[in-house]
């Protein structure tokens, strides 16, 4: 009987399981390991050169361990920093997590989009390029937010959250005052952000369109795989942090793995 397919999933910590929770319908077959680089979190604090310094050798260790049929980058702030080096280093295949500022521009009707991410990938080149490339026009407000993964990482880890301390994050997104000349779409560019999803509709000043680009990342990954084998063997999951530490959320991270209890 064939082995399943193998999909690595990597961020800097748990932000890539809203990731993940939307691949994992598409392959339900296929082995997941997801990584989470707990030792350099978060990586918005870190610059461009030393992202891709820590995550281009770490993933070939990665690699080389785990044999994956296809690697999932589920962080943009690594992805707008590291996959053209990545791809250099390494044949499998990847996809990345970018800011999806092409369907939040062409979906706005106001013309007036926020990009909320972290520090570091709001002012990266790659994403002032997608800006200029695919704005389509719009006024697109970059918030970057030093705070919010971290938050995110506490509430999933069961610490109270106060949403004073989300709506600080989140308040510079929203842009105007009349309704047909303020902010109506938001691009959730960290994958932490949608952990808080529920809070950060409630919280908000006015209803808007929230971008959460995990939808289309799964279907991405579902092209790029061959198709199931019927005859693969029942497929696990594994949940590995860089520092070693035990995970201690199983019953919090099962509805992320499809259910399944991360090894």
């Amino acid at each position: 009987m064939p082995a399943p397919a193998t999909i690595l999933v990597i961020d800097s910590g748990l932000g890539g399981l809203t990731v993940l929770r939307e691949i994992v319908p598409t392959r339900p077959d296929a082995h997941y390991v997801y990584v989470a680089d707990d030792v350099f979190f978060p990586y918005g604090h870190h610059s461009e050169d030393e992202i891709i310094a820590r995550v281009v050798p770490l993933v070939g260790e990665l690699i080389a361990a785990h044999r994956p049929d296809l690697v999932v980058i589920a962080c943009n702030t690594m992805s707008v920093s590291v996959m053209a080096p990545l791809r250099a280093a390494y044949s499998v295949p990847f996809v990345g997590t970018v800011p999806a500022i092409k369907p939040a521009c062409a979906a706005s009707k106001t013309r007036r989009v926020s990009v909320l991410g972290t520090r570091a990938t709001v002012k990266r080149e790659y994403t002032q390029a997608l800006i200029r490339d695919h704005g389509q026009g719009c006024e697109v407000t970059l918030v970057g937010s030093g705070e919010l993964a971290s938050l995110a990482e506490a509430a999933l880890s069961g610490v109270e959250v106060s949403d004073q301390s989300i709506f600080a994050e989140l308040a510079p997104c929203f842009v105007g005052e009349k309704d047909a000349a303020r902010t109506d779409t938001v691009v959730l560019a960290c994958t932490h952000y949608p952990l808080l999803m529920d809070r950060l509709v409630r919280l908000a000043p006015w209803p808007v369109n929230w971008i959460d680009p995990a939808p289309a990342i799964a279907r991405r990954v579902a092209d790029l795989m061959k198709p199931a084998d019927d005859a693969t063997e029942e497929a696990g999951a594994e949940m590995i942090f860089t520092s070693g530490r035990p995970h201690a959320l199983n019953h919090a991270l099962m509805p992320f793995f499809g259910g399944r209890v991360p090894a």
